[in-house]
């Protein structure tokens, strides 16, 4: 599974719950519910990586994706406790006034339903049983003391000394008696790393397999001692039903009847100095007690050991608490417990003394934030602290810390775990979000855009609508700001299937498409030039568009899609052309107007926009009419045929004549000056009159020029330029008033040409300037 892969995977797990999401059994089901789906990716992830290993992941990669893996298994051992009830079980003060004989599994069972804290730290330290390193094992014994038993045998055998220092009995207690003697080199590095291991295996919750390893390593007592944790039952005198049990007795009850004195017996050997290190911490771990703590925290490693060994003690020493508390059960102190009966404690008592123990808890817990460890990450690494925060039901913090620190900028955003912990995050709010438990909206949002950006960031396009769903009512403005930045890298078609996507990801499509095309277009006008100074010319050669001006241009694409977004479409389209058409970039503009669909010449509504645009399709058709003169003209060649040059001749006259009549029509129905007041402000007017004074001094000089120079082919092209003169000095157009002072925009210069044109009356003879006007 490649990273791309494990980004889609999640995203596949999401999907499917999200499509269950009224579910809560399916949803927290323990192996194909979310948090198992999530644990299982980084599952199949981290055995990927561990198959190929090509140095290409750092060990800090590995370990965030290791405790992704950890804390998704954590929530589902949480999550469905605290969101479904439990059955009711009969409390623990009951059983015993009904039978003193209860067995200790059946009482222990009752005093943690009635403390749900106490649920959950078992709860979690089966977790921590589970996400244990596997225990190692020690290279299997052909003996017990096999060396120390030679020297012995020899010694009897030859009459002679003992080796020096070396034990003289093959008793377990021969090293200690505290006389200094100790087993050969080899069958003390045996027993040290025996111990070590059998502790792995108790750290691991193991038990079973640590009686086997004693078993195998011919030491039944040290089995025995193990096996003296195991809480006593009786199936004949218990409230469940009998179960299945090989280890059980013919008697019908497992476990350790003298647990009691079992675990005085552990805490003495714990805090034995004459025993080994290894032999003590293994004590100290199988009665976890506050006397042997310091013990057991020196063999803690890594900051999930310490976690383990705080929740085992408070474990052990709560339920040994409650018992106390309790009295009257015959397995805890004889005839004489059952004789006093069991203890009447009030019901305020009992609540005084549950708070009193969960601020207890809740405060060593929170010392482990700042605990320092020897192994692995420290405390404060990001997945630790979320461990911390889910145990103690602070998910609401958890998130909110997590995204100040994103906003303030606190996280590596290239190092390799930032993208694993967003990832977490982002899944983590929208899993609670399914479950129903509260999550804060503005943290919520800062996580997944986050995620959002790491998914753009690892190329994951098809994934953003997904998670950009999820952020309410920010998810159009957030998908939109994702597929603006796309810009110019992504074709018509993905910018099609995208809009889909949104669709399927519960997202409004059109809203989608305009507020894309909106911030593409505000993009692109924040970086383009400003529409100011002197008037640009338009008889310059064309330049190919910049990236920029093909981002405006394809800008439009995003709202042509479908026919429900025409009008904003429409909006858009005379924006987009009255900025290029200002520029004095007409092929780009008319580019634009080639990739509109032709429906939005049918729109009417509102009147000055469909005014406006009709005004640039009527512009653009004359623009088309004045480029194929330009090409009739080149065709104008010596040495055609009589007939040829005749039809050669009919087109250019046409030409010519279609223009015309265009052009008139355009300068005589008040092109772009309808409303200029009351749809854009001052902008919009100040850009429409910009236009005007570029393109209708440009299209009566041009039609003028075109009619003077086909006088000599067309005669009665010279009386139509004499004509136009009226048509532009007529004050119900005011088309003098679009004359600007800058050259080739003058009214002089047009008047000039006027004045060239009457001279050119007198071409064929006689006085009379104005003669063609008769004609």
């Amino acid at each position: 599974m490649s990273t791309h892969t494990l980004y889609a995977s999640c995203a596949q797990a999401l999907e499917l719950c999200q499509s269950m999401k009224d579910d809560l059994a399916a949803l927290l089901d323990p192996v194909t519910g979310f948090a198992p789906r999530l644990h299982k990716i980084c599952r199949d992830q981290l055995a990927e990586y561990e198959e190929n290993s090509d140095g290409r992941i750092s060990l800090e990669e590995l370990d965030a994706l290791r405790m992704e893996q950890d804390t998704w298994s954590l929530l589902q051992a949480l999550m469905p406790a605290r969101k479904t009830e439990a059955e009711p079980l009969p409390k623990a003060r009951d059983l015993l006034a009904e039978n003193p004989y209860t067995p200790i599994s059946d009482l222990a069972e009752a005093i943690m339903a009635e403390s749900p804290l106490l649920t959950e730290l078992i709860v979690v330290r089966e977790w921590l049983h589970d996400t244990a390193p596997p225990p190692t094992r020690p290279e299997a014994s052909t003996g017990y003391w096999k060396f120390t038993k030679h020297n012995v045998m020899h010694a009897l055998r030859t009459g002679g000394g003992h080796r020096v220092g070396l034990v003289k009995e093959m008793d377990p207690d021969a090293v200690n008696r505290g006389d200094g003697r100790a087993l050969a080199a080899d069958d003390s590095n045996y027993e040290k790393s025996l111990a070590q291991a059998l502790y792995a295996h108790v750290r691991a919750g193991r038990l079973e397999d640590a009686v086997e390893l004693c078993r195998r390593a011919h030491q039944p007592w040290r089995a025995a001692s193990i096996r003296g944790s195991l809480v006593f039952r009786w199936r004949d005198v218990s409230n469940h039903a009998p179960e299945e049990d090989a280890m059980e007795d013919d008697e019908g009850w497992r476990g350790n009847r003298r647990r009691k004195l079992w675990k005085s017996m552990c805490t003495r050997a714990a805090l034995n100095t004459n025993l080994s290190d290894p032999e003590r911490v293994l004590y100290a771990a199988l009665a976890p007690t506050p006397q042997t703590s310091v013990i057991l925290k020196s063999a803690c490693r890594t900051w999930e050991d310490h976690l383990w060994a705080q929740i085992s003690v408070m474990c052990e020493e709560k339920q040994t608490a409650e018992m106390l508390r309790l009295g009257g059960s015959f397995w805890e102190g004889g005839l004489a417990a059952v004789e006093k009966g069991v203890h009447e404690i009030s019901a305020q008592d009992i609540e005084e003394e549950e708070d009193e123990w969960e601020k207890e808890v809740v405060g060593t817990l929170e010392s482990l934030e700042s605990v320092q460890v020897d192994d692995g990450p420290p405390a404060g690494h990001a997945f630790h602290v979320s461990q911390l925060h889910i145990i103690l039901d602070r998910t609401d913090t958890l998130l909110g810390v997590f995204a100040s620190n994103l906003r303030d900028g606190l996280y590596d955003i290239s190092s390799s775990e930032y993208p694993t912990m967003t990832r977490f995050f982002a899944h983590l709010c929208l899993f609670l979000q399914m479950i129903d438990i509260p999550v804060p909206p503005l943290a919520t949002q800062v996580i997944l855009e986050a995620y959002l950006r790491v998914l753009e960031l690892a190329g994951q396009r098809d994934l953003i609508a997904m998670y950009a769903g999820a952020l309410g009512d920010n998810a159009v403005d957030r998908y939109a700001m994702f597929l603006t930045s796309l810009e110019l890298s992504a074709d018509i078609d993905e910018r099609r299937l995208a809009l889909t996507r949104a669709r399927d990801h519960g997202l409004d499509p059109d809203r989608v498409a305009v507020a894309t095309a909106e911030r593409t277009i505000e993009r692109a006008f924040e970086e383009l030039p400003q529409l100011k100074g002197p008037l640009p010319s338009v008889i310059t050669l064309p330049t190919p568009p910049s990236d920029l001006e093909m981002l405006l241009i394809r800008s439009i694409e995003w709202t042509t899609f479908t026919d429900t977004t025409y009008d904003t479409a429409l909006e858009q389209a005379n924006v987009i052309l009255r900025y290029f058409l200002a520029s004095g970039r007409v092929r780009i503009a008319s580019t634009l107007l080639g990739m509109l669909p032709p429906e939005l010449a049918s729109i009417r509504e509102p009147d000055d926009r469909a005014t406006e645009y009709l005004h640039y399709r009527q512009f653009f058709a004359i623009w088309e009419t004045l480029e194929r003169i330009v090409e009739c003209q080149s065709l104008d060649v010596p040495g055609m045929t009589r007939d040829t040059r005749a039809a050669w001749l009919k087109d250019y006259r046409g030409l010519i004549d279609q223009a015309r009549e265009q052009i008139v029509k355009l300068l005589t129905s008040e092109w772009l000056v309808s409303d200029v007041e009351e749809v854009g402000g001052d902008r919009r007017r100040r850009e429409l009159i910009r236009v005007r004074q570029m393109y209708i001094p440009e299209l009566i000089i041009r039609l003028h020029a075109l009619l003077y120079i086909s006088r000599t082919r067309i005669p009665e092209n010279l009386k139509h330029a004499l004509e136009l003169a009226n048509v532009v000095a007529d004050s119900r157009y005011k088309l003098y008033e679009d004359f600007v002072n800058q050259d080739g925009r003058r009214l002089g210069d047009y008047l000039s040409c006027v004045r060239q044109a009457i001279l050119g009356g007198l071409e064929g003879g006689g006085s009379d300037p104005f003669r063609p006007l008769s004609v």
